[in-house]
């Protein structure tokens, strides 16, 4: 009687085992498949917001294509150049700080590099069209920054978050500051003739007016001192 009391008692301790393993099997598959449908959700949500920029780069190019060419024509007033191309050039910044915004997050996909890179062409694009306003026009000044993109090397990131941090003092402070940073080792046939042309050596580098190439940034009074 007591080894049957006994054998029922582990029965139950064996069913009770049972039905623990299988309610924690159970939690656990529904976890996973809450996770991965969250992830799913995140995944389809960056994939909009992704399509969406690079709509709205489209835009952009095709704007600063037409302010560019309207920048050519001699009867404009030099205050509308001034103007329409630092509007232009902000707007490509901020989009371009959203995309930051991803690539921080550590989802950096195939997808970001390639519309990075096409945020370099179009920034490539407006510095190349500003070549002649500059020579006409005094009233703004053109800083290309030109920096190194994914590098892994601590002293190159240091170096160029500091010089970043510099550079956004400056726009912050100058209404006549056009800023356009550009990755420049995206193999970009247009930014390498460019960086022929103005005897860019090094990374990162900043070229002012396209007249000025420094390669030390010491503090926001030293590249004041350099614009019109």
């Amino acid at each position: 009687m007591q080894e049957a009391t006994m054998n029922g008692g582990q029965d139950k301790m064996l069913k009770s085992k049972k039905h623990v393993f299988w309610e924690a099997l159970l939690i656990t598959i529904v976890v996973f498949l809450a996770g991965l449908f969250l992830g799913m959700l995140i995944e389809a949500a960056n994939s909009a917001k992704i399509s969406s920029l690079y709509l709205q780069s489209e835009i952009s190019l095709t704007d600063a294509s037409a302010t560019a060419r309207l920048a050519e024509d001699i009867s404009l007033d030099c205050e509308v150049i001034k103007e329409q191309n630092i509007i232009v050039a902000d707007r490509i910044y901020e989009e371009a700080k959203l995309l930051e915004l991803y690539e921080d997050s550590g989802k950096l996909t195939d997808s970001m590099k390639l519309l990075h890179k096409k945020y370099d062409l179009l920034r490539t694009f407006l510095w190349m069209t500003n070549d002649k306003s500059l020579e006409r026009c005094d009233n703004y000044n053109l800083a290309v920054y030109l920096y190194e993109y994914g590098s892994e090397d601590t002293e190159i990131k240091a170096t160029q978050n500091v010089w970043s941090k510099i550079l956004l003092d400056i726009r912050k402070q100058s209404a006549d500051f056009m800023l356009l940073p550009i990755a420049a080792n995206q193999n970009l046939t247009s930014l390498e003739f460019l960086k022929q042309k103005h005897e860019v050596t090094q990374l990162p580098a900043l070229v002012i007016n396209n007249d000025k190439v420094l390669y030390e940034l010491e503090n926001v009074d030293s590249i004041l001192d350099l614009l019109n």
